[in-house]
């Protein structure tokens, strides 16, 4: 069973209601863990200023540190409500996905928590946002946060990709619903699956007229069926929690979600970098901006981070 004994949580100072924060305050009261508020700052004109020395800039880089740490204790102080130990870390980088996915790494994270909120399309194709990096990099579980709420017996969604044959799909499958089945226990909620199976290729039927579309995709659905149901019992997962819908990932995952209207969703993802990462993407970024509620992503049991501490 998972356990976020150790919780890094990234602040947005442009943001005045800190989902992310409240979040982890809201888990730490169902399992004692211990929290860091983290917040990464820079500004260009520091590193501009020509008539100061390097220490000269140093210092004032330093006091600009002090003065968000200053800034995070007495909003911790407004936040806290319980007796969860938290303490706070301020680094001055110019790429924050960086600095995150360091300090996870260093400090030997089981969980980041991060607000998010809809990016904008085009702005997303000229600059990756923070969250996609997190998703391709961070090694550690990354639970981006939505403003809906986490209400008891709600639902926890876990995407899984069932009937895969691939030892580390599988392998991520049970992770996924080891997290989603840990998550719904805090929460008092149910566990649910969810199986996106691929619709016919129509352009098959086209090419070969005797083609049975109807018992191909009959056979793909019985395929997807037993290999979920097989997961659920695995589980303890009732069969009447689990979903079989055709369509791809990234409409049918958002759209089950809001059915359920689930709390959470859990999701698995490949880490893609560079070129294929580009034009191809990952399922979870797809997923996102269609979800109205939280998203935990989990990495591969063998990913290894492009980001070293």
């Amino acid at each position: 069973m998972s356990h976020f004994n150790k919780i890094l949580v990234v602040i947005d100072p442009t943001e005045d209601n800190h989902k992310a924060l409240s979040r982890a305050l809201e888990m730490s009261e169902k399992h004692p863990c211990d929290i860091t508020v983290f917040l990464t700052i820079y500004d260009f004109s520091y590193e501009m200023t020509t008539m100061l020395s390097s220490d000269e800039r140093t210092v004032m880089q330093n006091a600009v540190l002090e003065d968000k740490k200053e800034w995070l204790i007495e909003l911790i102080k407004q936040t806290k409500q319980n007796n969860t130990n938290i303490s706070t870390e301020v680094v001055w980088h110019n790429r924050p996905y960086e600095s995150i996915t360091r300090a996870a790494i260093e400090g030997q994270f089981d969980l980041v928590i991060k607000s998010t909120h809809k990016h904008d399309s085009l702005k997303s194709v000229i600059f990756t946002p923070t969250d996609w990096h997190l998703l391709r990099k961070c090694p550690c579980p990354v639970l981006l946060v939505k403003d809906h709420a986490w209400p008891k017996n709600s639902k926890v969604l876990a995407a899984v990709s069932a009937g895969t044959d691939d030892a580390s799909h599988a392998l991520l499958n049970y992770e996924i619903i080891n997290h989603a089945c840990f998550m719904a226990g805090l929460l008092q909620s149910d566990t649910h699956l969810i199986n996106a199976y691929p619709p016919t290729p129509m352009n098959i039927a086209v090419e070969i007229p005797e083609f049975d579309t109807v018992k191909y995709n009959e056979n793909m659905k019985n395929h997807h069926q037993t290999s979920l149901s097989k997961l659920a019992l695995d589980f303890n997962i009732d069969d009447n929690k689990t979903h079989i819908v055709e369509g791809l990932p990234e409409d049918v995952i958002p759209e089950v979600a809001r059915t359920l209207d689930a709390e959470l969703v859990v999701i698995g993802t490949v880490g893609r970098t560079g070129i294929s990462a580009a034009l191809i993407g990952n399922t979870a970024e797809h997923v996102i901006d269609n979800l109205n509620c939280d998203l935990l992503a989990l990495k591969p049991p063998d990913f290894i981070s492009p980001i070293k501490a």
